[in-house]
């Protein structure tokens, strides 16, 4: 939903009714992840895709029968490889789709909701998209940490749904969750679909150099808020890093230290230590390797210096386990040689990390494309 709220909302506040189309389950390799959404809008126009243009047609259409009758419907696309160009879905994967319609009357908390992603707010939306009661379809809830609105129609299934959501919420991933017609936890029947909106997760760059520009350009690029952190004002400069969301000019340990305390740093931040000076580099990496979640920590230098860090950070205390959390030399092996190429084998290691990825050539391999693990998609 993030990408079409802008043209969901001018709608919405217009008074108008729109068709939404979301994915909300995705099986082998489906081209768009859940949560993604496509509107229709009220004088049929298509905004965002549910498939990277596959089966976008029949979501079209079976928009404007929803607006029609005002009932909302969850369906699937997709069979297996060798007639999947029949159905429209060409890359052989299968969608959940739930398709509902939306307006002031039906969802009167989308307001709220647009206001809180603009502030970057953390708000998760938990909607019913399967129940053996058609009356429950479409009811949904509005989790906030501190609040939740609306109700699924009991209070158990309201009470169990709001528990999970807060800690996909915490996580920063959307899922579909199913439970027993009332919300039972080891039932089946009721699906729910949870799109978590927490804010971007954070990519902390330690070192003002040129190579640090280029990260903070694919980090930016990739959905993350950018700092860049620097000792040296000279080089600490937003007009050296104008695609960092904030540059600071602090000792990087010190930094991170009071980031730490302050609580804004999560198991979804990731770290990228590219001074290459110990007086630099050892400090940071010493709070870095000791926090108990982060998704990432990688140190840029030679192999000569990662052995000389590797022993530095050994006589300050570290364990062998600590130190092996250290991505070192940072990226994988693209042979890159600029920045701007360093910087894409960074994000490489990253979304590798992140997905479960091996970094090999995918024509050298077999099996599925995305093997990401059911925790993150919620299957």
């Amino acid at each position: 939903m993030r990408e079409v709220i802008e043209e969901l909302m001018q709608w919405w506040e217009a008074g108008e009714t729109i068709g939404v189309g979301t994915v909300v389950a995705t099986f082998q390799s489906a081209p768009r992840p859940a949560g993604a959404s496509m509107l229709v809008g009220p004088t049929g126009e298509a905004v965002g895709s549910v498939s990277g243009g596959c089966v976008e047609g029949a979501v079209y259409e079976l928009s404007q029968s929803v607006v029609e009758s005002g009932e909302p419907v969850l369906q699937r696309y997709g069979v297996s490889d060798d007639d999947a160009f029949a159905v429209g879905l060409t890359c052989g994967g299968i969608l959940d789709v739930f398709v509902e319609k939306v307006s002031q009357e039906t969802f009167p908390e989308l307001g709220q909701v647009a206001a809180d992603l603009e502030a970057g707010r953390p708000v998760a939306l938990a909607t019913v998209i399967e129940h053996p009661d058609p009356e429950w379809l479409g009811r949904r809830l509005v989790v906030r940490p501190e609040a939740v609105s609306g109700s699924l129609g009991s209070e158990r299934a309201t009470a169990a749904v709001t528990d999970d959501a807060l800690g996909l919420l915490a996580s920063g991933h959307n899922a579909t969750l199913t439970y027993g017609p009332d919300g039972e936890r080891r039932g089946e029947g009721m699906r729910v679909f949870v799109w978590a909106f927490a804010p971007a997760p954070r990519m902390l760059v330690f070192g003002a150099i040129d190579f640090a520009a280029a990260v903070a350009r694919v980090g930016d690029f990739l959905g993350y808020h950018v700092t860049v952190c620097d000792a040296r004002p000279v080089f600490a400069t937003n007009t050296r890093f104008p695609h960092a969301d904030e540059v600071v000019v602090s000792w990087p340990h010190k930094y991170l230290k009071a980031e730490v305390e302050a609580g804004r740093i999560d198991r979804r931040t990731v770290i990228c230590v590219l001074t290459h000076d110990p007086k630099f580099d050892v400090p940071v990496l010493e709070v870095a390797l000791r926090l108990p979640e982060v998704a990432y920590i990688g140190a840029m230098g030679s192999r000569r210096t990662h052995e000389d860090r590797l022993k530095r950070l050994l006589d300050a205390g570290l364990t062998d386990d600590e130190v092996a959390r250290l991505s070192s030399p940072i990226g994988l092996d693209l042979g890159a040689r600029t920045p701007e190429e360093t910087a894409v084998s960074i994000a490489a290691e990253i979304i590798a990390g992140r997905w479960g990825g091996t970094g090999d050539r995918l024509s050298a391999t077999d099996g599925r494309i995305h093997e990401h693990t059911a925790a993150l998609d919620g299957l």
